[in-house]
């Protein structure tokens, strides 16, 4: 169990988290230590020889009052990871996941997605679906999400709210929607999609003043579905608040290009300059998919800052095409990656699944561009789950990984007993990263014992 809000714990066992892109610390034996703050005070490297004097030593003149009660030894198969980070996510589609599997792009808006999020103007529907939602996503180890809402303001208000109550580290934003959408679902004009916008920044902050957990994040849908003045205005409530994420569409599929060119010619194409244009592309600029990328569009988003959210799931179901982004040649270029499920644009929302795909979307580029993209190891997606991720989201220096000073987000996988579901069974010879190998490659939520949000356990009720 948790220890109350305010006390300080500490975990001992088997220890697993990202360092870099490619190099993983893996260490059987450490204690974790989480100060009051629900900040990680230190990681120590631990011998099973000697051990209660090895932690009397690290436990004993502590900065901070840590009752020995509050310290949580690991069953036999469990270890410790940093929670997933899940850098882009529709709230509003947790009800319709896995509809419309093969549709191209602009036909699956038409006629599931719309529909769907129209539903979200009754605040009581949307409280439902969003409890669902948040909960569900905790209990697949999401730790922190950036989330698309509706186009209704008060329902991306409860969806703030429930992200605050569940204890979800949440990035939370009012879809813009001007123009070229359904009647049913659409703004009436750029002045009341600016002023919803402005009223959910403002709700935002009243919950949580010093965005401990929940921010807004300026969410124009795709520049499809924005007139150029709504473009305007959310350029410009960004220059006006620095602090402020933005997170849109971007090169995710053909048709919607296409579209994107139709609409905005004077761009030549070009979506990197289009979003430039009207001020949102910066370091806090979260572009999902970004599958067709040209030199132009790359040296851009470097030189701005920008992140990209790599959806493999949804890129390889719902789109029109085989593609998903390049996301060796974007590491390459130092440029931010993490991943997204997409929530309701493929088949899965799980982050396990969003790993194993990522890995057969590089698999298929290798192929395609006869071996200079080197598919993605393990270690790498694992990365992209979370310490990318929260590099993508601005929040490398608060999670990610157990670096000391970060909050501790983590989650405990058991491997083990009634923890093991169908993950491929652990045997007695099998080393610490043969066992995290089985459960990246065939584990799920039910190998998530526990969800740790800034040291305190997240609010899922019981499944």
């Amino acid at each position: 169990m948790a220890a109350a809000l305010g006390h300080a714990r500490a975990f001992v066992g088997p220890v697993i988290h990202s360092l870099s892109v490619s190099k993983l610390e893996i260490t059987p034996l450490a204690l974790l230590i989480i100060d009051p703050q629900g900040k990680i005070n230190k990681l120590v490297k631990l011998e099973p020889d000697g051990l209660a004097e090895q932690l009397n030593q690290a436990l004993d003149h502590l900065p901070f009052c840590l009752d020995r009660t509050n310290t949580t030894h690991l069953n036999l198969g469990e270890f410790l990871i940093p929670g997933f980070v899940d850098t882009h996510n529709h709230a509003p589609q947790y009800a319709q996941r896995g509809l419309g599997q093969g549709m191209h792009i602009l036909d699956w808006l038409s006629k599931i997605t719309f529909p769907n999020e129209a539903k979200f103007s009754d605040p009581a529907y949307a409280r439902k679906i969003y409890t669902a939602c948040v909960e569900g996503f905790l209990r697949q180890g999401i730790t922190t999400a950036s989330y698309f809402g509706s186009v209704h303001a008060e329902a991306t208000k409860i969806l703030a709210d429930i992200c605050l109550q569940k204890r979800q580290r949440a990035y939370v934003g009012k879809c813009n929607m001007t123009r070229n959408s359904p009647d049913f679902y659409v703004e009436k004009s750029a002045g009341d999609s600016l002023r919803e916008t402005r009223e959910c920044i403002s709700h935002v902050r009243a919950i949580d003043p010093a965005g401990r957990l929940v921010k807004y994040v300026i969410t124009p849908r795709f520049a499809i579905s924005c007139d150029e003045e709504t473009l305007q205005g959310l350029g410009d409530i960004r220059s006006e608040n620095e602090d402020l994420a933005v997170q849109t569409h971007f090169n995710e599929a053909k048709q919607e290009m296409e579209e994107t060119q139709r609409l905005f010619p004077q761009f030549g194409g070009s979506e990197a300059d289009l979003y430039q244009e009207f001020g949102l592309l910066g370091k806090r600029t979260i572009l999902a998919h970004c599958c067709y990328m040209d030199e132009h569009e790359l040296e851009i988003i470097e030189k701005l800052g920008c992140g990209v959210a790599h959806c493999p799931i949804a890129n390889m179901t719902v789109g029109g095409g085989f593609m998903a982004a390049p996301v060796r040649e974007l590491l390459d270029k130092k440029i931010k990656v993490g991943l997204g499920t997409d929530s309701g644009g493929g088949f899965s929302s799980s982050m396990l699944d969003a790993m194993r795909q990522a890995m057969i979307a590089s698999n298929a580029r290798e192929v395609m561009s006869g071996g200079k993209d080197k598919g993605l190891s393990i270690a790498e997606v694992f990365y992209l789950a979370t310490l990318g991720g929260a590099a993508v989201c601005c929040l490398e220096d608060k999670i990610g990984s157990f670096e000391a000073g970060k909050d501790f987000d983590g989650l405990i996988i058991g491997t083990k007993g009634a923890d093991q579901g169908i993950m491929t069974m652990v045997e007695e010879d099998d080393t610490l990263e043969t066992v995290f190998e089985k459960f990246i490659m065939t584990g799920d939520d039910r190998n998530i014992v526990e969800v740790y949000v800034k040291g305190q356990r997240a609010c899922v009720s019981a499944s």
